[in-house]
C-alpha cells in the first residue's frame, strides 16, 4: 500500500535482517533518488612492479545484528555487478625513443684546408708538345748565393704566372724573429743555425698548405751542395719529392756588384760573398739545372726559368 502524497514508506521488514532501526522520515526528502556513493578507483601501480589482477569483492553476508539496513539501489538503476573477467592493471609504459639527430658540425667561418701532404712529382700529360709550366701547379726551389738575384726573379716569376702562385723567401721568414734574432753577420753559431732550420721547416709547411689548395710556390734559399742533409735533403723532407730545384749562379763579379747595392743585415762582406760563391760552384756536375744570369735581366731570367722547369717536369732531376 502506498500513500498518494508524502514521504516514501520505510523499507519493509524482511526476515533475517532485523528490525528497521534508525530510520527517520525527515531524513528522506522528496527529490531524485540518490544511488550509492561512488568508490574511488585504486591508485595506479608504481612502474616496474608487477600487480595482481583486481578481483570482485566477495558477497556480503548481510548486516550484523544490531546494524541498520543496507542501502538499496534507486528505482531505475540496477545494482552493480562484478565484471565477468578480471581487469588487468596497465603495465609501465616506456617513453618513445626519439631518433638520434646527426651531430652538428663545428663551424668557425673559415674555409677548411685539406691536409698538406708531401708534394709528389708533377705528372706529365700525354702530349707531343712540352708541358707548359705556366699553367701547372708547381713547387720550385730557387738556389743561389747572396746577390744572385733569387728574390727578384722569384717575385717576378710569381707575379706573371697564369695560375695562383706564392713566393716564400727563407730570409723573410727567418727575420720574423725580432727579439733574439741570431744574425749570421755577427758570427755563425748554434743559435743562427737553429733559426735557419726553423725557418726552413716553416717555409716547407707553408708551401705544402699552399700547394694543397692549388696554389703554386717558389721558395728561395742559399743551399750549399756540400751540406746535402741540411740543404736539399731538408727541403725534400719539408716539401716533398715533387719539389723542383733550380740553381741561379751568375759570375763572381756580378754577385759582388749586386751585394754592394744591399743594405742592412742582407749585405755581406766581399770575403763572405766570395766564400759562398765558391761553395756554390759545387753544383756544377750535380745534375741540377743551372742558370747563369750574368747577362740577363729579371724578365729574361724568369722566361728562362720557365724553359728549365718545362724540361724538369718532362724529366725530373735525380736529387
Amino acid at each position: 500500500m502506498q500513500h498518494a502524497v508524502g514521504s516514501p514508506l520505510p523499507p519493509p521488514h524482511q526476515p533475517g535482517h532485523g528490525p528497521a532501526v534508525g530510520w527517520s522520515p525527515a531524513a528522506h526528502q522528496p527529490g531524485p533518488p540518490q544511488g550509492p556513493a561512488p568508490v574511488p578507483p585504486p591508485p595506479p601501480p608504481a612502474p616496474g612492479y608487477p600487480t595482481a589482477p583486481l578481483r570482485a569483492p566477495a558477497p556480503h553476508p548481510g548486516p550484523a545484528p544490531g546494524q541498520g539496513p543496507q542501502p538499496h539501489a534507486a528505482p531505475g538503476q540496477g545494482a552493480q555487478q562484478p565484471s565477468a573477467a578480471p581487469r588487468q592493471a596497465p603495465g609501465p609504459q616506456q617513453p618513445p625513443v626519439a631518433p638520434s639527430a646527426p651531430p652538428v658540425p663545428e663551424t668557425t667561418g673559415h674555409v677548411p684546408l685539406p691536409p698538406g701532404g708531401p708534394v709528389a712529382v708533377p705528372s706529365v700529360p700525354p702530349a707531343t708538345a712540352a708541358p707548359d709550366p705556366t699553367t701547372t701547379t708547381l713547387a720550385v726551389l730557387l738556389i743561389g748565393p747572396a746577390g744572385a738575384g733569387k728574390t727578384s726573379v722569384a717575385k717576378y716569376w710569381a707575379d706573371h704566372r697564369r695560375v695562383p702562385t706564392a713566393h716564400i723567401s727563407l730570409d723573410d721568414v727567418r727575420e720574423w724573429v725580432r727579439s733574439g734574432f741570431a744574425d749570421p753577420q755577427t758570427g755563425w753559431n748554434e743559435h743562427s743555425e737553429a733559426q735557419y732550420r726553423l725557418a726552413r721547416r716553416t717555409c716547407g709547411f707553408s708551401a705544402r698548405n699552399f700547394l694543397a689548395n692549388g696554389i703554386s710556390c717558389i721558395l728561395d734559399d742559399a743551399v750549399f751542395p756540400d751540406r746535402p742533409v741540411v740543404g736539399l735533403g731538408g727541403w725534400k723532407r719539408h716539401v716533398g719529392p715533387g719539389l723542383l730545384p733550380v740553381v741561379l749562379l751568375p759570375g763572381l763579379d756580378i754577385v759582388l756588384e749586386r751585394n754592394a747595392e744591399r743594405s742592412g743585415n742582407r749585405r755581406l762582406t766581399d770575403e763572405e760573398v766570395a766564400r759562398i760563391h765558391g761553395r756554390m760552384a759545387g753544383w756544377y756536375g750535380s745534375g741540377l739545372p743551372i742558370i747563369d744570369n750574368s747577362q740577363l735581366d729579371v724578365p729574361e731570367t724568369a722566361h728562362l726559368l720557365d724553359e728549365v722547369l718545362s724540361r724538369s717536369i718532362a724529366s725530373p732531376p735525380n736529387w
